[in-house]
């Protein structure tokens, strides 16, 4: 018993230091910007290319667990974790720095589902599955709930590298304990090596579309790059449809994508994700540019709602769905992260009223996002058969990354293009609040299209 509780609290690190990593840069990243001298548009890409390349790899990081073993991929992630955040630390450039956060987001996404995997192998048990499981998620809401707080706290009085340097040792004990006490991995010889080149092939397509869709305000000065990127997007996708429809066992089975309740679930997701973390990047420059908060302040300002949401995901979220439908409560809480954005464009035409950006902060990271990701989750993957629910649920949290990726890019162009001030306007959140509306709108135009679940 003792070794199977060590086996989950070292797979529960993995979850908590993937939410941290997301949630600890948001409040350092003002501090990155006057360092590296660089605009908001552009600093934007340390939290960018990490996602990208988080959402492009998740999937294949799930297949290779079966295929080189889940104790092999969680110890090689876990030390690429590791190195890139002393690298990420130690950077003296921004570029040298958006290498190591891409890097992370590679290894990030073999730590992930090698941990899933291997709780679920661990404790065999449904009852006891059951709850190794939930402890394992209640790690995020902790995760993202110590990062916000403790992103602002180590950076203001230590330095915004010790938000990387604060994983080394956390995790080079863990990765002792796992080879330790994880059991050997028995690896099927006859499993079929997964395509990864596909997988490259799609991450390339997204990161290079991020880095179009960023740089299209400069299109006049730099259009023989955009062109060449571009030629390669269009090259790189034919090449991938052509390996798909060739493998036995493709990287992304489109045949799963036929319910209207896989697609809006899915399709949901990437605008959740193009929201919330553009909300995230918004709310760090108000708090720190606009209303001159340090870092510290604005992390403790932030801490309560992290709070609230852990609560709200353990006691609200299972009570609604007994009250109702998961798509309703996908509506629920979109409309809750379109209040929140409306609630912070109102604060910054009255002055920065602070009521009114508690009440946002409240209705977004206090609320909408634990009502809107299981929902949507529960919605892509309802009517996939068991047997591929895993693969299902792989896509739809590579969906909400690829989303947040392509919304922090989007973010940016708007910013450039629309918004001409140094600090963030209401201009910029009416953008944000674009990425959150639709989703309500596709919600509710097929409420009558997806039945009631059994």
């Amino acid at each position: 018993m003792r070794r199977k509780q060590i086996i989950l609290l070292v797979a529960s690190t993995a979850i908590f230091f993937e939410a941290l990593d997301i949630a600890i840069l948001n409040l350092a990243i003002p501090l990155m910007q006057r360092q590296f001298q660089l605009d908001a548009e552009t600093i934007q890409w340390v939290q960018t290319v990490y996602v990208l390349f988080y959402g492009g790899f998740l999937v294949i990081g799930g297949k290779l667990c079966d295929t080189a073993g889940r104790k092999n991929i969680f110890l090689a992630g876990a030390g690429l974790f590791l190195c890139t955040s002393l690298g990420a630390g130690l950077s003296n450039s921004f570029i040298m720095l958006t290498a190591f956060r891409a890097l992370q987001g590679l290894a990030a996404a073999m730590v992930m589902p090698s941990a899933l995997s291997i709780i679920t192998n661990t404790f065999t048990e449904p009852a006891e599955r059951n709850r190794s499981i939930s402890i394992f998620s209640s790690f995020a809401a902790i995760g993202s709930g110590c990062g916000l707080a403790l992103g602002g706290i180590v950076a203001t009085y230590l330095g915004w590298q010790w938000i990387f340097f604060i994983n080394v040792p956390v995790i080079a004990l863990a990765l002792i304990l796992a080879y330790k006490y994880i059991d050997k991995d028995v690896v099927n010889k006859q499993q079929k090596f997964p395509d990864i080149i596909s997988s490259m092939l799609l991450t390339l397509v997204i990161v290079l579309l991020s880095y179009v869709v960023h740089n299209l305000p400069g299109f006049s000065k730099n259009y023989q790059q955009l062109l060449s990127f571009i030629v390669v997007i269009v090259l790189a996708l034919y090449i991938f449809r052509r390996r798909e429809r060739n493998q036995k066992q493709p990287l992304i089975d489109l045949s799963l994508f036929r319910s209207t309740g896989t697609i809006t679930g899915n399709g949901t997701t990437i605008l959740l994700g193009a929201f919330f973390l553009s909300y995230l990047f918004l709310l760090s420059l108000v708090l720190q540019q606009n209303m001159h908060f340090s870092a510290a302040h604005a992390g403790l300002l932030l801490f309560p709602f992290s709070v609230c949401s852990f609560l709200v995901s353990r006691y609200v979220v299972p009570a609604l769905f007994k009250k109702l439908t998961v798509l309703q409560t996908g509506i629920l809480g979109m409309c809750l992260m379109v209040a929140g954005a409306l609630l912070l464009m109102m604060a910054l035409l009255f002055d920065h009223s602070m009521p009114l950006i508690l009440l946002s902060i409240a209705c977004v990271t206090g609320s909408g996002m634990s009502v809107c990701y299981p929902s949507l989750t529960s919605l892509a993957i309802r009517d996939i058969p068991d047997a591929q629910q895993g693969v299902a649920a792989g896509i739809c949290t590579t969906s909400y990354f690829i989303g947040a990726g392509l919304g922090l890019s989007l973010l940016a162009l708007g910013m450039q293009l629309i918004t001409a001030a140094t600090t963030v306007n209401h201009f910029s959140v009416l953008l944000v609040g674009c990425f959150a509306l639709p989703g309500v709108v596709w919600l509710l135009w097929v409420r009558k299209k997806i039945p009631p679940s059994p």
